[in-house]
């Protein structure tokens, strides 16, 4: 019996596009970088993601939080994204002036509780 790769694992997991700029079922190839972070704002076919990253100030030796936003290609299969969900997004070739990105996996939805964190009673 011949074992699935992940990448066919990932395609029945997930529902069938006909997106051809979508990294599971499309010809985009998805390669560099790997972001996750809190959707921000969404649109018909991207979304915007922000995190907080650490810099060194050189002149103070301190650290200081910085937010960095981020606009991803958001797929076909993936509409069900809402604002508030943790996501991950991969590098890929420019596909316009702003996205760079593609949106690959949904972590966690923001009706999920965070892991450690007690729920009221």
């Amino acid at each position: 019996m011949k074992e699935k790769t992940k990448k066919e694992t990932e395609v029945e997991t997930t529902s069938k596009c006909s997106d051809s700029q979508c990294p599971v079922h499309g010809e985009l190839a998805a390669r560099g970088r790997i972001f996750e972070g809190r959707v921000v704002r969404k649109h018909p076919r991207r979304i915007a993601i922000e995190f907080e990253r650490t810099i060194f100030i050189k002149k103070y030796e301190r650290y200081a939080k910085k937010k960095t936003r981020i606009h991803a290609r958001m797929p076909d299969c993936m509409k069900n994204v809402e604002v508030g969900d943790y996501v991950r997004v991969r590098e890929c070739h420019p596909l316009s002036k702003m996205i760079h990105f593609v949106l690959i996996e949904i972590v966690r939805k923001k009706s999920q509780t965070k892991v450690g964190e007690m729920e009221d009673e």
